[in-house]
């Protein structure tokens, strides 16, 4: 009974913990803003000085680099020396679908089963996240929440990050399914070795099996439902995309030929570690590649030290179409996504072309570069102010976002201990 007991008053902490934490979710825009004098980095390569950007009913109607008078309009945001961006895009998190790790029933992003494309993630989708709202402080506006675990863990789906629940979240339901690919190698650390995965083939074949399974259900009268094949269907059809979790030069090999092999519309390879190896190949079937983040140590001796830092640098030369998330950090570490931009700059990449990798490339990658990723006429006003180089940790501090035109809130629980502290020290 006491450890009962201790369980409810754990969950009990946990989930009034997090309504405290949550800001209310702004309402829908009513009015006119009009953001004058500010350097807009568009997010397709474009920058243009001293802007204007007006923005109605949540969607962008004017961008120019003129502030003529006569045209402003509504509330008037002066941001001079100021640069506003569009809302940067976390891929593959499982943010909102865990709260505290070492408590299992905060934890929602795996499930019980190994082909279970059927689990859909975003309605464990807990909007009133702390982890959710700590994203928006550094311009983190949208993200795609995904499950993971198994070998095919469920389907994917993309929110905004200002919401009261997961159906006011949602941007694009069930955008794709997630493939663990088989390893091919397995590393032995103690030993120092590479180790030949006897089992591969046997793994894949369990795949294509499953694969094969659906596609004769799909095709054939359904009299019985199977929810894990009708799950399966939007890969057939390209209403979903497979997002296949690999790194190995093999394994992304053999997963391409998969996807070729099962006419399958639309495929993204998320880590891709030894995508470098295969950038003809990955040009030649128009697959993207989500890398994983930069502040990681090469996986192999023969590496270049640096290798994580500049893997999607050498990806852009090669003309792959690439986006950055955030791999196996901690979701609160998604906050960061600027910086791991930041950082391929320092390997030589052009700033904006860096800015690309968490904006419009994302968003083409996910299928949403219809309404965000860039600041264009007729798109989402989903964006932020920041009062210098948003990806440079030193600088980047925001004094407006909005999301959809909304005017969000930039406080979070950390920011309120900061302040809590701030006074408590100022007066010491």
């Amino acid at each position: 009974m006491k450890i009962v007991k201790y369980k409810i008053t754990v969950l009990l902490l946990c989930f009034f913990g997090t309504i405290l934490a949550q800001q209310t979710p702004a309402s829908k825009q009513s009015e006119t803003i009009t953001i004058t004098g500010v350097t807009a980095h568009i997010g397709n390569g474009e920058v243009i000085s001293n802007c204007t950007i007006i923005f109605e009913n949540g969607k962008i109607t004017s961008i120019s680099n003129s502030n003529n008078s006569n045209s402003l309009k509504g509330t008037i945001i002066n941001a001079e020396g100021k640069h506003v961006y569009p809302g940067i895009i976390a891929t593959n998190s499982s943010m909102g679908l865990v709260e505290i790790e070492a408590v299992r029933a905060s934890d929602d992003k795996d499930e019980i089963g190994d082909m279970i494309p059927h689990v859909r993630s975003l309605i464990a989708y807990n909007a009133e996240s702390k982890v959710v709202e700590s994203m928006r402080p550094n311009g983190v506006l949208l993200g795609q929440i995904s499950p993971k675990g198994g070998v095919i863990s469920g389907t994917s789906s993309i929110v905004q990050f200002d919401a009261w629940n997961w159906e006011d979240a949602a941007v694009k339901v069930d955008d794709g399914i997630h493939l663990n690919w088989p390893n091919a190698f397995s590393r032995n650390w103690r030993a120092g070795t590479t180790e030949v995965n006897k089992k591969y083939a046997e793994e894949i074949d369990k795949i294509n099996l499953f694969i094969n399974e659906s596609k004769a259900y799909n095709y054939g009268n359904k009299t019985i439902k199977n929810l894990p094949f009708e799950a399966m269907t939007g890969l057939f059809d390209g209403s979903k995309k497979l997002y296949v979790h690999v790194n190995d030069e093999k394994g992304m090999i053999d997963a391409i030929n998969f996807k070729v092999n099962n006419s399958i519309k639309e495929m993204v390879i998320v880590g891709g570690y030894q995508a470098n190896k295969i950038t003809d190949l990955l040009i030649k079937q128009e697959i993207p590649v989500l890398v994983n983040h930069t502040q990681s140590l090469p996986s192999s001796n023969d590496d270049d030290y640096d290798f994580p830092y500049k893997l999607a640098k050498l990806l852009v030369d090669a003309g792959v179409l690439v986006g950055i998330q955030n791999g196996s950090n901690s979701d609160f570490q998604a906050r960061n996504l600027p910086f791991y931009a930041g950082q391929v700059v320092g390997q030589g990449l052009d700033k904006e072309k860096a800015l690309e990798l968490i904006t419009s490339n994302t968003a083409k990658i996910l299928g949403i570069d219809a309404n965000y990723g860039t600041l264009e006429v007729g798109k989402s006003a989903t964006l932020f102010i920041s009062e210098g180089d948003a990806l440079d940790m030193r600088t980047n501090k925001l004094t407006h976002a909005f999301i959809d035109g909304r005017m969000i809130s930039l406080e979070t629980h950390q920011t309120e201990l900061w302040k809590r502290y701030s006074e408590k020290y100022k007066n010491n």
